[in-house]
């Protein structure tokens, strides 16, 4: 069973989502008569809700909710030769079914600072940074009904930075980084999974470094009138040990708009990391690809001049 700290804790969280979802509601657009200037932000912020319940139903079934909020925050800074991009992505989902109790459906922090400055046509000589985490807690469940701590806030943490160049499209909706030169670190701030080696740090440590090669693709188009569809693609090679295993991250984004507030998205998240082991259904322990699909109907917001 969750302890009441636990409960407090998500609660907090999804409360927090639901105030950063009305400070984005409560924001107005620029005026178009205002004098552009070199900043651009926007963002949009969605909640998400969906509820079952049974009473004397044949066909059976149980009682369950969930609740999830979304906050997407940009910035971009575009003047002469330079621009610089800031995005922000914020993710925390909870769901209860029956008497399991609440359980975390998702979780996610998404930080990423891109600098650029025009070398030829398109290509930009291009600094990266992007910090990964989570903000709670994460078990993995057993059938007895127990639960193993297997993450939590920075444990793990990923700071990713990377120098190398970018190819930017002329309309913004591709662009691809190919760094040479990237530096790879993984922080496991809990004592209990660093003293177990998770995540590729050695028994006992806190922090991992690795040295490599990097390459980031991204694109978003509307497919069709109010669907919009975006994929981010994330590979990493380690130099220094085993380089021909390639740390995959990729994400698939299809939002459905029915009006100014409302929409359906589907979200779909592959991963694999060599460095990360993971308990199978047979009972194999290692490396294996991950995924993840959302699929998600409720109120949206978006904002930005």
């Amino acid at each position: 069973m969750f302890t009441n700290k636990h409960i407090f804790r998500q609660s907090v969280l999804v409360a927090l989502f639901i105030a950063f979802s009305g400070i984005s509601f409560s924001q107005e657009t620029a005026n178009p008569d205002t004098v552009p200037g070199p900043w651009k932000y926007g963002g949009r912020s969605a909640i998400n809700f969906s509820q079952v319940s049974f009473s004397n139903w044949a066909a059976g079934g149980e009682n369950s909710y969930s609740l999830a909020g979304l906050v997407q925050l940009f910035g971009t800074y575009n003047k002469g030769k330079a621009n610089w991009a800031n995005t922000l992505d914020l993710g925390y989902g909870v769901i209860k079914q029956g008497e399991l109790g609440i359980r975390k459906s998702d979780d996610k922090i998404d930080f990423m600072s891109k600098f650029g400055y025009v070398a030829i046509n398109r290509w930009y000589y291009s600094g990266m940074l992007n910090f990964k985490t989570q903000m709670d807690v994460g078990y993995q469940y057993e059938k007895d009904g127990s639960k193993i701590r297997i993450s939590d806030f920075m444990a793990p943490g990923y700071l990713l930075g990377s120098l190398g160049m970018e190819y930017k499209s002329k309309d913004d909706n591709f662009y691809c980084l190919i760094s040479p030169f990237t530096g790879k670190s993984t922080f496991v701030m809990d004592d209990t999974l660093s003293d177990a080696g998770a995540f590729g740090v050695d028994p006992g440590k806190t922090f991992r470094m690795e040295f490599g090669g990097f390459a980031k693709i991204a694109w978003k188009r509307e497919i069709f009138t109010n669907v919009n569809l975006g994929t981010k693609l994330d590979l990493f090679s380690n130099y220094l040990e085993k380089p021909q295993n390639i740390d995959v991250s990729l994400e698939m984004i299809l939002m459905m708009k029915v009006n100014k507030f409302l929409v359906t998205s589907l979200t779909m998240n592959l991963l694999y990391d060599d460095d990360i082991n993971i308990t199978g259904k047979d009972g194999t322990i290692g490396p294996k690809t991950q995924f993840k699909e959302v699929l998600a109907i409720g109120l949206s917001y978006s904002f930005g001049n």
